[in-house]
This record gives structure tokens, sequence and C-alpha cells, in this order.
């Protein structure tokens, strides 16, 4: 880590001011359906009070409420949800500067205080260089552990920075490390997998990754660009007509250069995408007038064939529609035989990190990434501004 860490900073008697990623799902009664983004950032606040610190002041964003006080988007429920997680009284204000903000913060007992969401203020997503400083004056230091949003410059990860001595958290150090080694230097044999609806969302990812790779497993909404490029029948499945020539010159690419990418060899496919479609397995051409939702049992075959000998595994995006159980099937195969294997496997956030949840399989991955557009962007190659804007080493 070429940055600043937790570890390399004095905390003692410091209030630390903490970028989290508190952006998580709510139903329509605002319960957390999903607290795994909180959870993440327990070890970094733990550490931080076992570190001697006076008080931490907590910031985060949630939704989009686009610059304007929204009650559906307030951080209120997550007060509730920190108060359980570390066992002890969290302040919640109600909103994240201005007013008596700063004099609530020196006169409270409780040691931990959450701001009410940055995005109430459109200036939050602006960097306005006047709020990032109100934020700083709040604290003595910076601690950025929201990975989720390290691909932003927004005054909460980059303004700050420029106010504050600033490092990085225990959950962004694990993203760096984890993301950062595959990008550079992974172990061998490395294997990617990519799925997802676009090819146009992986194109970043895969000319960053194919030069360092050994093969990419191609699967999801994205194979079938793929497919007809190879002059397949895809039906009514997925297609990126525009992506097409782009598509072809990856597959010539891959193959002046001696990498294998791996395409679906047999496909589930229905007539319409519904929960309780009739399913059919075909080969490699589609039917007209048929979707493809899944990867088929020979695909799973061939897919886990490559992966058995891999000591790396990046995988983004999942290989059907895996929300219905009925189109599952391949996400999950994969999920578990990764599982098995003694090897790194890194899981980048978003679509593929649920999939995972919903197998309950995240104890038997190297790292699961809480960043979506963040780990993409990241595997990409990227210098995030959120990162980048930390202080040196």
């Amino acid at each position: 880590m070429a940055k600043l860490t937790l570890k390399d900073v004095d905390l003692k008697n410091k209030i630390v001011l903490v970028r989290a990623d508190f952006n998580v799902p709510q139903d329509a009664s605002l319960n957390i359906t999903d607290d795994t983004r909180i959870r993440a950032t327990m070890p970094t606040l733990k550490y931080i009070l076992e570190n001697g610190a006076k008080k931490i002041v907590l910031m985060s964003h949630l939704g989009r409420p686009d610059g304007k006080p929204v009650a559906k988007y307030s951080l209120k429920p997550v007060a509730v949800r920190l108060k359980e997680l570390l066992g002890q009284d969290v302040l919640f204000l109600n909103d994240c500067v201005g007013g008596s903000i700063k004099q609530d913060i020196d006169n409270s007992k409780e040691k931990i205080v959450l701001l009410e969401n940055l995005r109430f203020h459109s200036e939050e997503e602006g960097n306005d260089a006047n709020f990032s400083k109100q934020l700083a004056s709040l604290a003595d230091i910076f601690v950025n552990d929201a990975f989720g949003t390290a691909h932003r410059a927004h005054a909460s990860t980059e303004g700050v920075t420029h106010f504050l001595k600033s490092c990085a958290g225990l959950l962004l150090e694990k993203e760096i490390k984890y993301l950062g080694d595959a990008v550079k230097e992974a172990q061998k044999p490395f294997v990617v997998i990519l799925g997802g609806a676009k090819v146009s969302d992986k194109i970043g990812v895969i000319e960053n990754l194919l030069p360092k790779c050994d093969a990419i497993i191609v699967g999801g909404g994205m194979a079938y660009t793929f497919l007809k490029a190879q002059g397949r029948q895809i039906g009514n499945s997925k297609l990126e007509k525009e992506k097409l020539d782009l598509a072809k010159s990856i597959l010539d690419k891959a193959s002046q250069s001696g990498k294998e990418i791996l395409l679906p060899v047999d496909n589930v496919i229905v007539d319409s995408i519904d929960a309780n479609a009739k399913t059919e397995i075909v080969g490699e051409n589609i039917p007209d007038g048929k979707i493809a939702v899944d990867i088929g049992p020979e695909t799973i075959k061939l897919f886990e064939g490559k992966l058995k000998s891999a000591k790396t595994i990046v995988w983004n995006g999942p290989m059907g529609i895996f929300e219905m159980d009925a189109f599952s099937k391949g996400t999950k195969a994969l999920a578990d035989f990764i599982a098995g294997l003694e090897c790194i496997s890194i899981i980048g956030g978003g679509d593929t990190a649920a999939s995972i949840a919903k197998f309950k399989l995240e104890d038997k991955m190297s790292h699961i990434s809480t960043g979506g557009g963040a780990s993409l962007e990241f595997l990409e190659g990227k210098n995030l501004p959120g990162i980048a804007a930390l202080t040196d080493k």
C-alpha cells in the first residue's frame, strides 16, 4: 500500500471522521433487508475504538435523493442497526453540516455519531470545496472505508482529503489488496469469469485482464453477443448489436495471444422471462423466438473443467437470471464448485455478491467486494479518486 492505512496513524484522543458505505437495501417499511455493508465496516470501527480514539463521526449516503432531504432515504434506521452491532449507543444527527452539528458532536456523551445522508446536499456529489471543509472541520483525521464510492470524486471521498490527514480503513485496504493483486500479480493459473447482461459493462475489464489471465469464462446475457459474433443463432436472447464487431475483435485478440475465451455450449431457454416459464435445454444455437436465461449442464462441466486447476479466480457477473430459482442453476453450480477449491476467489460486487449471499457461500470465498461500479473500475485498471486522494505513506 502506497497510501496511509489505519495502522499507520495515531488515533489516541482523536475525533475520527469515517466515510462508510451504508447504502443498504430497505423494504417499504424502511427495515434494512441486508446489512452486509454495515457489518463489513465493523472491524474498522472496533479498531478505531480499541486504539484510543475519542469519538467516531460516521458519514454515508443512501439512495438517490438528488440533493434534497427525502424521508425514505434517512440514515436513521442505520443508526439503530449500528447500535445493535456495536453494543453501544449511537447519536444520530439530523444533518451533516451547519447549525449546531459541530457542537453536538463535541458535547455528545456517545462515542459513535452518525450524520444524516450526505446526498441531502447537492454539494456532496458536486465535490464542493466549502462543503468538504465543513465536513473536515468535524474531526482530526479522515478514514475512508467506503470502497463502493471510491470511484467517485465526491466531497466525502475526495474533497475532505484536502483538509485532513487521510487513510484507508481496514475494509478499503482489503479491497485494494485483493483486487490490486488480482490485477497486478495474480497467482497462476488465473481465470476470470464474466457474466451479467452487457458486454459494454465489461469491455474495460476484458481489455485490462486478458493479457494478465490464462482464460476468460463468459456467461450471462453478455455471452450471446459473443456467440452471435461467432455466427451462432441466439433467438431472442440478449444482444448488443453495436458491440458485435468489438466482440469479434476480442475473440480474435484472445486467439492470437493464445488466451482462451470459453462460451456456453448449451443453454437453458424459455419463451418468455417468467419465474414459472417452461424451460428446455438446447445446444449452441438457440431457436427463433426463444430466450436464453442460464447456462446448461454441459457448459457447467466445461467451465468447471477450466476452473479446477485455477489458483486465482476473479468473478464478476452471474451466469443467468439467478434471482429466479429456475434460472439460477448455472450460477449456483459455479459458486458451489469454486467454494470447494483451494484457490484465491475474488467476487466482484453487485449481482455476483448478491448471488453468493443467496447461496449462503460468503464464508467460502477469499474476498467479496463491497463495490459494484468501483470493483469494475478497479479491475479495469483505473485510478479511483477516493483512493488516489488518500495521504501517501
